[in-house]
């Protein structure tokens, strides 16, 4: 890995949990680590309920928009995370690959959405110590 490890995140619709992880790596890591975030079907907005749910933690998702996964996006990141997208996300020998098994948020109200969040947070610390970069407060 080069000095600042880099971080893609990818869901079918790029709308609600790697949208999530994305904001929660950017903050917690305080710009120590690159964040990427695409879906393989990007969504037409971010899934209000999970922008509501970051809101309550002091991160602010408005401005975010759903991106098209590239063969270029996963060049570029040391490590690459997915939530769901099955095989439509690109194989490159050398990148490190993690699957995490998260509930879909699409469709839910912000009370479902709030235990994806905290799980998302959970797993964004752990890969924090992984990489080596300890989280902001």
């Amino acid at each position: 890995m080069s000095d600042k490890p880099s971080v893609l995140f990818v869901c079918v619709h790029n709308a609600g949990r790697s949208q999530m992880a994305a904001a929660y790596l950017e903050h917690l890591s305080g710009g120590a680590v690159e964040v990427r975030s695409a879906g393989s079907a990007p969504g037409d907005r971010v899934n209000p309920a999970a922008v509501e749910a970051m809101a309550e933690e002091g991160i602010d998702m408005s401005a975010a928009t759903p991106k098209i996964l590239t063969n270029e996006a996963v060049l570029a990141s040391d490590v690459v995370i997915t939530m769901g997208c099955g095989d439509a996300c690109p194989f490159y020998p050398g990148k490190r690959y993690l699957d995490w098994e998260l509930d879909d948020p699409a469709g839910k109200g912000v009370d479902a959405v709030r235990p994806i969040r905290d799980e998302i947070r959970t797993r964004i610390v752990g890969l924090l110590e992984e990489l080596g970069v300890t989280p902001v407060a």
